[in-house]
């Protein structure tokens, strides 16, 4: 993996966790770029990249509303990488949030202060 040159958070302006995210980057100093997955969609090939770094059933939120919403067979239908990410581009918001890309080149999904920390060189 190439070291990215800036910190860019992936997710939803008004999901409350991404809200929480984007405040602890501001709070620790850390320089980001925020990517909206409603406004600018899914870039598809740092999606290859989260499927393959953490799996589909990590990249998929299936704690969150758009995915309860799902009827049984639906849910059903999301059972590897392609179905998944077959999903996740026409539901955007069943993406576990945030995903962040940190300048260094290491990824983390989800929130945790603890592995941002160490991942932010704090």
């Amino acid at each position: 993996m190439i070291p990215r040159m800036t910190t860019t958070l992936y997710g939803i302006s008004n999901c409350d966790t991404v809200k929480k995210a984007r405040a602890w980057l501001a709070s620790h100093g850390v320089e980001h770029q925020f990517h909206d997955f409603r406004k600018e969609g899914v870039p598809q090939p740092q999606l290859d990249e989260w499927l393959r770094d953490f799996g589909w059933e990590k990249v998929v939120n299936r704690q969150g509303t758009t995915w309860r919403k799902l009827d049984a067979a639906q849910q059903a239908g999301v059972r590897d990488d392609a179905s998944a990410r077959r999903f996740v581009l026409a539901h955007p918001s069943a993406i576990k949030r945030p995903v962040v890309e940190w300048a260094g080149g290491h990824r983390t999904i989800g929130f945790d202060p603890a592995a941002w920390a160490l991942a932010a060189g704090q």
